[in-house]
């Protein structure tokens, strides 16, 4: 059980005559995680996946005799099966699609894979690289592609190989030798709703076999015995031959397409007239040929585990950093939450009506004082009433009907509270002479209805103190 924590799976998609357990077998990964090898083909999957980075695999697998399912995740895949063929009904694309759904590392990348189950789609690539190397550099061959049947109308110079659709091992590919044969191929094509491509027919003398398993490079020439013009349908001999600049060239441009390839190979035609054509190139599901598959194997198992060392090394540091980024919202908002909720519990500002409004220091114009609303605005009322109506009669003021500031000081002191409304927090700006007039008449007229005084005694003395005010002012 312990070892069994202490495990990466790996999903390896392949045919069964190719046991990767094995070559698994010992490895470790992550320093010290043993490699649990899952191996199926295509056919043989299915998978679940969720937004949330949540996926399951389904294998069918055989127990005496009767077909099982088991459920598990793999942490990395390695791919060495066509995910699209034409042939047989191969298309497991939905799969490939599942698995970038699921966020699952791979060799190739998923997205490589993807682009790879179109053949014509490869070629244009193939063609930006032609255009920007040149045809000596890349000496790619001629080929015209008809969407569908309709467009095969115009006719070649023959002989002509044309292939239909997307198709593996020689399948699919007809030698044309004149329009009547084309037109032929033409009726075919419309009966299988795809699309085709023309390419003059080469006369080879040999293929070529440029391969690149991460920064191994191999070169293989195969030449035909049986003497068919496919070199790769019937008897041929397979040789190893010198890795030269120019097959480098070759297949390291073409490891950078649909952002890098890990594994991938490149497929030419030498023909008799001494010049090379290159037609093809294959990703990660190559068929491993010469006497060297075993090697091969081994670069492909290597290549696989530096991989999931740098890919795998990711996933314990970016995990537990998404409890982290899904909290920050959250205490932000209890933060500001806590905040709006803090300014009704503070104490009253200074000024309130706890402080004696005698305080303030005489011949200063001062606004009028702000109070929290709440029931502390009546008795602020009935004592700034009697404030007000003792204003005139304190000691040490001045009385002198000259004297213009105190009476303004005298009448700013004796505002009210609600001189402003408690909902607005910018500070009031100095009131003139005739602001405080209006304000002190308005207010006390409002502290005169609630006064409890006599109602004519308070009139006689708001008007003299009214008088008083106007006298200082056309004094001045």
């Amino acid at each position: 059980p312990a070892a069994a924590r202490k495990a990466k799976v790996l999903l390896v998609v392949d045919e069964p005559h190719a046991d990767w357990a094995k070559c698994f077998r010992g490895k470790k990964v992550l320093g010290d995680y043993d490699i649990k090898v899952e191996q199926a083909e295509f056919s043989e999957l299915n998978l679940v996946a969720h937004a949330d980075g949540t996926y399951a695999v389904d294998m069918q697998v055989l127990r005496n005799g009767t077909k099982v399912v088991r459920s598990f995740r793999p942490d990395f895949v390695l791919i060495r099966q066509h995910a699209f063929g034409m042939a047989e009904n191969e298309d497991f694309r939905h799969l490939i699609i599942g698995m970038q759904y699921a966020g699952l590392p791979s060799i190739n990348s998923l997205e490589s894979i993807y682009n790879f189950c179109d053949k014509p789609w490869v070629f244009a690539q193939l063609v930006a690289i032609y255009k920007t190397l040149g045809g000596e550099k890349f000496p790619l061959i001629e080929q015209t592609y008809y969407p569908n049947h309709k467009e095969m109308l115009t006719l070649p110079t023959f002989p002509v190989v044309v292939k239909i659709g997307h198709a593996h091992s020689g399948m699919g590919k007809v030698k044309v030798e004149n329009h009547y044969d084309f037109q032929d191929i033409a009726s075919v094509v419309a009966l299988t709703q795809t699309y085709a491509t023309a390419e003059p027919f080469i006369d080879s003398k040999y293929d070529i076999r440029v391969q690149k398993i991460g920064n191994n490079y191999k070169a293989y020439m195969r030449t035909s015995i049986s003497g068919n013009w496919k070199t790769n349908t019937g008897s041929a001999m397979l040789e190893q031959i010198a890795m030269s600049d120019r097959y480098k060239l070759w297949v390291d441009t073409c490891s950078e397409m649909f952002g890098g390839l890990d594994i991938c190979a490149v497929k030419a035609v030498h023909g008799k007239d001494g010049k090379d054509y290159i037609f093809e190139v294959m990703d990660c599901s190559m068929p491993l040929i010469g006497e060297h598959q075993v090697e091969d194997r081994q670069l492909i198992t290597e290549l696989v585990i530096s991989k999931m060392n740098q890919l795998l090394s990711r996933t314990p540091a970016l995990s537990p950093q998404r409890p982290l980024t899904t909290q920050q919202p959250q205490s932000g908002t209890l933060k500001d939450a806590d905040s709006s909720k803090t300014p009704p519990q503070r104490p009253p500002p200074q000024g309130g009506p706890g402080q004696p409004q005698g305080m303030q220091p005489p011949g200063k114009v001062l606004p009028p004082r702000r109070l929290p609303p709440g029931p502390s605005l009546p008795p602020s009322s009935s004592s700034s009433s009697s404030s007000f109506s003792s204003a005139p009669q304190r000691p040490g003021g001045p009385t002198t009907h000259g004297d213009a500031p105190s009476s303004s000081s005298s009448l700013a002191e004796a505002q009210p509270p609600l001189a402003a409304p408690p909902q607005k927090p910018q500070p009031h700006p100095q009131l003139n002479k005739s602001q405080s007039l209006t304000n002190a008449f308005s207010f006390s007229e409002s502290s005169f209805f609630r006064s409890s005084a006599n109602e004519d005694e308070a009139k006689a003395e708001t008007i003299r103190s009214l008088r008083k005010s106007f006298a200082s002012l056309f004094s001045d």
